[in-house]
């Protein structure tokens, strides 16, 4: 995965030089307020427009990574903190408990004895 993102980046490096070699003689007025008018060429003008775009994109997505990455640590602490508790649980009771058959189970009038069945039969 790695390659394909700098394969990415070198192709979208490649492209940028490209349309800058081909475009840095024209000069165009940015209208920035009233009073402020910046002389820039175009290819400036694309990249500081890509840059405002990708920055922002860029930062949300590292925030909800590093968000997911303490959330995904934390949960993970606490399911081996569980482990632990039963497997001590289970060390300090070695017995199974018996198996109580389904039919001993007590279930209301109406229930089905199993998941796979799709209706319910009343008993008398």
């Amino acid at each position: 995965m790695q390659i394909v993102r700098t394969i990415l980046w070198v192709l979208l490096l490649v492209g940028i030089l490209a349309f800058s070699f081909g475009n840095w003689d024209k000069e165009i007025d940015v209208r920035i307020w009233p009073g402020i008018v910046w002389d820039t060429r175009i290819p400036a003008l694309v990249i500081v427009s890509f840059l405002i775009g990708l920055i922002p994109t860029w930062l949300y997505y590292r925030s909800v990574r590093w968000r997911l990455e303490r959330r995904n640590t934390a949960l993970q602490t606490a399911t081996a903190r569980i482990n632990a508790q039963h497997e001590e649980e289970a060390a300090a009771h070695p017995t199974r408990p018996e198996r109580v058959p389904a039919s001993d189970h007590p279930t209301r009038p109406g229930e089905p004895h199993s998941p796979i069945d799709p209706e319910p039969t009343i008993r008398p």
